[in-house]
């Protein structure tokens, strides 16, 4: 299958057209035509969370959401509105590079092994409501698990028959900084669909872009019209205004640089004062790819498994080398993160490792917020020592 893949261009260049929201059912009516599992936001335990969807009624109608530092809640808004909230906790790497995956299993026969059929391949994924923050992670795991020394069977497959639907951003949650990084809140290019909500009274239509072969052809088979020059005027604003709402952001010059040599930096302590090392930033960033293995058995020694699991640089054991772990303290594995995002990510794959999502704030327990970090060793501290 075609892939959506980066050109280097801005495909939201070609005509744009438009559907009406209660044509939105006959899109994904027509991915599962093909053969895919759809997969978009629902609103689930008081979140917008990833899951099947099968129509339109799946999804989070008029809920909008309310988050900052260690504060999420989902609340009704806008009663039509279908995408009127920004990232949840989860991201699309939960389908993509999974939580959890089994390897192999066997069983002992006869006094030998055998391996059992552990071929457990998902069927294709089509991805609806793919926000720009996303789609640049998607890029990013791309990069690390695609196109790197060594190329992830499990990430390569699910990915290779992946069919997105991106949505614009019109508004970005008090946590976003995705402008700061480039990385959004406008979707340019790495889609098949994109699709921008236009929810007024009286009107609920969608701005509907091509970015692939295969996108054009299924577009084709739904009833739209030519987007007009005021439709078009009405969304540039929109985007724009979702840009200006982001008050947090990171200055990325000089950063690399002051990572690197500011490892023994006093400040570090301050900054991770508050870290719990709970790990939770690292579960819902949308581009961290560390796992670890875990073999099993069961009691009877007859039936063994080895799975692979997510893992992250805020435990312990992650270090952990030959004895005892090199990264024993909160301020150790803090600055571990924001310097691999920052620095070494760039030195491994050409470009930082954080797309601006603000989910690690968020759902922070006590509220850490990345940008806070960040300026802190920026500014200096509060005796203005450099």
């Amino acid at each position: 299958m075609e892939h959506a893949v980066e050109t280097g261009v801005t495909i939201c260049g070609r005509r744009p057209h438009m559907l009406e929201a209660g044509k939105l059912s006959e899109l994904i009516a027509a991915l599962a035509r093909r053969g895919y599992t759809v997969i978009g936001p629902t609103g689930r335990d008081g979140s917008v969370a990833l899951d099947r969807i099968d129509s339109v009624a799946d999804l989070p109608a008029g809920y909008n959401d309310e988050q900052s530092p260690g504060h999420y809640r989902l609340k009704h808004g806008q009663e039509q509105s279908l995408f009127a909230y920004a990232v949840g906790p989860q991201s699309w790497k939960k389908y993509l590079h999974p939580a959890q995956v089994k390897l192999w299993s066997a069983e002992r026969t006869n006094g030998s092994f055998r391996i059992l059929n552990n071929d457990s391949r998902p069927g294709p994924y089509a991805f609806l409501g793919v926000r720009a923050c996303d789609l640049a992670a998607i890029h990013a795991l791309d990069r690390i698990l695609t196109r790197d020394r060594y190329r992830d069977p499990i990430y390569s497959t699910r990915r290779e028959s992946l069919f997105i639907v991106a949505v614009q951003c019109t508004q970005s949650a008090d946590t976003c900084f995705c402008k700061s990084l480039g990385t959004g809140p406008e979707i340019s290019q790495g889609f098949d669909l994109a699709l921008t909500e236009l929810c007024s009274p009286g009107s609920h239509q969608f701005i509907i872009r091509t970015g692939s072969r295969r996108g054009t052809k299924l577009l084709s088979e739904l009833k739209t019209s030519p987007a007009s020059t005021e439709i078009l005027q009405e969304e540039a604003q929109a985007l724009e205004a979702a840009a200006h709402r982001q008050r947090r952001n990171v200055n990325q010059t000089g950063l690399k640089e002051l990572l690197n040599k500011g490892f023994d930096d006093p400040r570090w302590e301050s900054i991770s004062a508050r870290c719990m090392t709970c790990a939770n930033c690292t579960m819902v960033c949308p581009t961290c790819f560390c796992t670890t293995v875990e073999d099993g058995n069961d009691l009877t020694l007859h039936h063994a498994e080895r799975w692979r699991r997510w893992d992250s640089c805020f435990t312990l054991s992650f270090s952990y080398i030959h004895g005892g772990s090199v990264r024993a303290s909160a301020k150790a594995r803090y600055r571990q993160w924001l310097t691999h995002k920052f620095s070494a990510w760039i030195d491994q794959f050409g470009t930082p490792g954080c797309v601006g999502c603000g989910r690690c704030m968020t759902w922070c327990p006590v509220g850490i917020d990345l940008t806070e970090s960040v300026r802190t060793l920026q500014e200096g501290d509060t005796n203005g020592n450099p």
